[in-house]
């Protein structure tokens, strides 16, 4: 919601249409970056934590619902995603009668915090979906039990692997991550020395990549 200020006749002034545009794009862009980051969490979702963001403080769902010009329905079914993803935190002020809401920490630290607690999350469901189901396999015998045995054995080490690296590189934590603090801790050598490993190893990935589809290409026209 854009205010309006007295101009030099005590008379409000009509809100300026670059700043109604500006917020108008965050809150789009912040929409469509959060919905498609957070199963369960629509645009309006993301529009509620741009407009926490903008907030000076804490906002109620009634305030939200219309500065946004959303639903209160809609508005508290976001609210509760956004809660369990770890993005929000709900208040009740000393004599206030409803809830309010704010971010649980800088944005976009939240963010960030929350998206790698999700891809952990994530990690470790794949991690046990693969032994699970290797499990049931069991000693199963046959090209169809081979094959599909030859899979999952890949797709569990390399569930292990992004488990493995993501205990001893990604910070641990619930809660916003500082990423901007992080990197500025990094040595600059030590940032370039990454980005050159980065780079070689997805040039490798690459040339395997192409070697092993020509090579697939060639068996086929054999057959």
């Amino acid at each position: 919601m854009t205010s309006r200020r007295p101009d030099g006749d005590g008379e409000p002034s009509a809100p300026d249409e670059r700043v109604i545009a500006a917020r108008l794009a965050l809150l789009e862009g912040v929409g469509a970056e959060i919905a498609a980051s957070f199963p369960g969490i629509t645009r309006l979702g993301g529009q509620v934590v741009a407009a926490l963001y903008l907030a000076d403080s804490p906002r109620s769902m009634d305030e939200l619902s219309m500065e946004l010009g959303r639903s209160k329905s809609n508005i508290f079914a976001n609210l509760r995603g956004l809660e369990a993803a770890g993005i929000i935190e709900r208040r009740r002020e000393s004599g206030a009668r409803h809830d309010s809401y704010t971010l649980r920490g800088k944005y976009p630290d939240v963010i960030i915090g929350a998206y790698l607690a999700r891809l952990r999350r994530v990690v470790q469901d794949k991690r046990a979906l693969s032994r699970r189901a290797l499990g049931l396999l069991g000693d199963a015998q046959g090209d169809e039990a081979n094959a599909l045995r030859k899979r999952l054995d890949d797709l569990s080490r390399k569930y292990d692997l992004f488990a493995e690296l993501m205990d001893r590189y990604v910070p641990n934590t619930d809660g916003p991550v500082d990423l901007e603090r992080l990197i500025a801790l990094i040595p600059e050598p030590v940032l370039r020395a990454l980005m050159t490993a980065v780079k070689a190893a997805f040039s490798v990935a690459d040339t395997i990549a192409t070697h092993h589809e020509e090579a697939l290409r060639r068996t086929s026209r054999k057959r």
